[in-house]
């Protein structure tokens, strides 16, 4: 396997099929907001029936392993991943 870039839009997927999948309801019941801060690094706020939880960046990369066997067949432990914040397309992530 090569290097892949998986775009913000893909790692918000991720996040919504993983929260989805840990509490029984539908990716379209979840909504994602991408976070980064100088401190702090990755981070994110997911919103599900109107309450808030804090995603940080282990939380991410978790998110990305599931959505990268599930969606895409890929062995998720055997892929090393990196969240980079990209001055154009927002925070993407590597995965090689």
């Amino acid at each position: 396997m090569g290097k892949i870039k998986v775009s913000e839009q893909d790692i918000v997927n991720a996040l919504c099929l993983h929260i989805a999948h840990k509490r029984q309801i539908t990716p379209h019941d979840v909504d994602i907001e991408l976070l980064y801060d100088d401190d702090y690094g990755f981070s994110a706020e997911a919103y599900v029936n109107n309450r808030k939880q804090i995603l940080i960046t282990a939380n991410i990369i978790e998110a990305i392993r599931f959505w990268l066997e599930t969606e895409l067949k890929i062995d998720p432990f055997s892929a090393a991943l990196e969240l980079v914040l990209d001055e154009d397309e927002g925070v993407i992530a590597y995965v090689e």
